[in-house]
């Protein structure tokens, strides 16, 4: 029995990180209001190392289509600034020789549609992840031998139940996500 809840809460552990990779990866879809999440994929050569922008600037909101990039330092504002239009966000960052400002132009009625349809697909992405993980679990069940056959439908049901609580979640965040992107 022991055995069958180390599978099972390893198994909610797998299905939790897929459900964080789908948060962060919603994060990163525009919704026409500017976040500085969308930043965060951004790397900028400092001092000879790779670094994430958000750990050498300070990235802040303006107002709801303008963020702002304080670097710690003045001299990696061109790094910046070059990192930012070499990552071909879609966006032209404006350097003012103490910040970059970044102005995001309003999103138009299809493209808002493009990016519910992005949003969904990752939404199927993260449900396709915590399917396979369903499957390696009852696989790992059926292939343990010390588990009745009792046991072992009841383990099975009690997956079922777990991943229908992450697919359920999953609908709801896509469902926040789609109509975050759908407000003007």
């Amino acid at each position: 029995m022991e055995e069958v809840q180390q599978i099972l809460s390893l198994s909610k552990k797998e299905m939790e990180k897929s459900l964080e990779h789908l948060k962060t990866d919603f994060s990163k879809i525009r919704t026409g209001k500017a976040n500085p999440n969308m930043l965060d994929t951004i790397k900028v050569e400092y001092y000879g190392v790779i670094t994430a922008l958000n750990k050498i600037a300070n990235i802040s909101i303006i107002d709801s289509t303008t963020l702002s990039i304080y670097p710690w330092e003045r001299s990696l504002l061109s790094s910046i600034e070059r990192a930012l239009i070499n990552a071909n966000i879609g966006f032209t960052p404006m350097n003012n020789g103490e910040a970059i400002i970044i102005h995001f132009p309003p999103i138009t009625e299809e493209r808002r549609k493009e990016l519910v349809k992005i949003a969904k697909e990752e939404a199927e992405l993260g449900k396709v992840s915590i399917r396979n993980v369903r499957k390696e679990t009852n696989h790992l069940l059926k292939k343990n031998k010390n588990i009745s056959e009792d046991l072992l439908e009841l383990s099975e049901e009690k997956v079922q139940k777990i991943t229908n609580t992450y697919i359920h979640q999953i609908d709801e965040l896509l469902a926040g996500k789609a109509k975050e992107i759908m407000t003007i």
